[in-house]
């Protein structure tokens, strides 16, 4: 049988794929923590959706976190055995389709929105600021000299672009008010 505690972990260290030891406080656990929290918010999100069409997208979105968290998961200096999946220019142009599909349907936007309208959206709105974050931390990485591909950034970055336009569209299909901000004068 399989145990899920293997107490390696108790004096506060975890191992990066490729074997090597770190504090569970370095940035690189950071990131990939930060993306696993990003990839269960967009799993609620899924569950309060209940659309075929955007359960599709947010599977392969799903998929492609699972991706961004072993490479960040990854000791760059070390030689991996096993094979890796890895992000591709396509899975950024593929969100980048989707945010021109939903824009399509969704009224101009004249002012900024407040976060909201229906759980759904609301929900939306917590995995995209999860997601800057995640963006955030992996910028930070690459400013210390951690390397990190480009196209986890850029991967990162268009999905919070994507999660915006999300958050718009469950508003649309589900008739839920768009609220625009209105800054105190």
């Amino acid at each position: 049988m399989f145990k899920i505690y293997t107490k390696t972990g108790d004096k506060g260290g975890t191992s990066l794929i490729g074997g090597v030891r770190v504090p569970k406080s370095h940035i690189r656990i950071e990131s990939y923590g930060t993306v696993d929290e990003l990839n269960s918010y967009i799993g609620m999100v899924n569950d309060m959706a209940a659309n075929e069409l955007v359960t599709e997208w947010l599977r392969e979105i799903q998929d492609r976190l699972f991706t961004v968290g072993a490479v960040l998961a990854t000791n760059p200096d070390k030689e991996v055995k096993m094979k890796l999946p890895d992000l591709h220019d396509a899975d950024v142009v593929w969100l980048e389709e989707r945010i021109d599909t939903m824009n399509e349907s969704l009224p101009e936007m004249r002012s900024f929105i407040l976060p909201g309208g229906n759980l759904a959206s609301s929900t939306c709105h917590v995995a995209r600021c999860v997601c800057r974050r995640a963006e955030r931390i992996c910028v930070a990485m690459q400013e210390n000299q951690e390397f990190i591909p480009p196209i986890v950034i850029q991967y990162l970055n268009r999905l919070s672009d994507f999660l915006f336009v999300l958050c718009r569209y469950l508003g649309h299909i589900n008739n839920a008010p768009e609220i625009p901000w209105r800054a105190r004068l």
